[in-house]
């Protein structure tokens, strides 16, 4: 992966493959930018650039003590210029959350893809202290706690799902992401009901859901669509349970940009 200096100094990592239009992915929550590589791989089919960045506190980029969401906009808009702009920005969950913010920030992001979303609008929102809580666990060196608490108390896991998955070979694989629990919590706490300078982008914007995902997703993702004038929204059948479907989530952004 190459590297580029986001604002604050910190080393963000980011690869690209295929040529074309350039379409930066902004994942979602406990995951890296090798997780993207299926849906970047069916980009650069249809005909795209797909960029995929590890965002800060997460697999080969660096963090900074106390980072903000701003300082995440900031890394999205240091890949964005690296690379020399973007006909579009596909986020997927926290990371659908994070383009629409650095949009409303004035980040050139192009046309927005936003997958799935995790907007509450004040409804059922996680406990207003859980990224301290979540910060003094990474602190005290307990990750796998960390991990667990954001599942239940933030995505909002039953108890039994939380449990097999922290016994699956799969959970190592997540914990060194824990400093970004922090991260995730509070930027969709600071904009969960979001802020008319969100909901009033210039951009282009398309939200995209499974019919089968969950209830708080179709809420928000629904909701969205309504409160952004001349927002599209998309259902994805192939999309199931919070998973984007590669080919069939490239070629809505095919439709749309080719």
């Amino acid at each position: 992966m190459d590297t580029v200096n986001s604002t604050d100094g910190t080393s963000i990592a980011y690869s690209a493959q295929g040529d074309g239009p350039v379409i930066v992915i902004v994942n979602g929550a406990l995951s890296r930018a090798v997780d993207a590589d299926p849906l970047a791989a069916a980009l650069a089919d249809a005909g795209f650039r797909a960029v995929t960045w590890d965002r800060r506190a997460r697999g080969d980029s660096e963090d900074a003590r106390g980072s903000t969401p701003e300082r995440e906009v900031e890394d999205l808009a240091a890949v964005i210029e690296t690379v020399g702009g973007a006909a579009g920005v596909l986020g997927h969950s926290s990371g659908a959350v994070l383009a629409l913010y650095a949009a409303s920030a004035g980040v050139p992001v192009g046309a927005l893809f936003l997958s799935e979303p995790p907007l509450r609008f004040g409804a059922d929102e996680p406990a207003d202290d859980l990224a301290e809580r979540l910060q003094k666990l990474v602190d005290d060196g307990e990750l796998e706690e960390a991990i667990t608490t954001f599942q239940l108390e933030n995505i909002g896991l039953p108890q039994e799902m939380v449990d097999q998955f922290r016994s699956s070979e799969q959970f190592a694989a997540v914990v060194p992401l824990a400093q970004s629990t922090v991260y995730d919590t509070t930027l969709v706490r600071q904009v969960s009901t979001p802020p008319p300078s969100m909901l009033s982008v210039g951009s282009p914007v398309t939200i995209l859901r499974g019919e089968q995902t969950f209830p708080m997703l179709i809420t928000g993702s629904d909701r969205l669509a309504d409160e952004i004038e001349g927002a599209e929204l998309v259902i994805v059948p192939e999309s199931v349970m919070h998973r984007p479907d590669p080919a069939a989530t490239a070629a809505v952004v095919r439709d749309r940009l080719r």
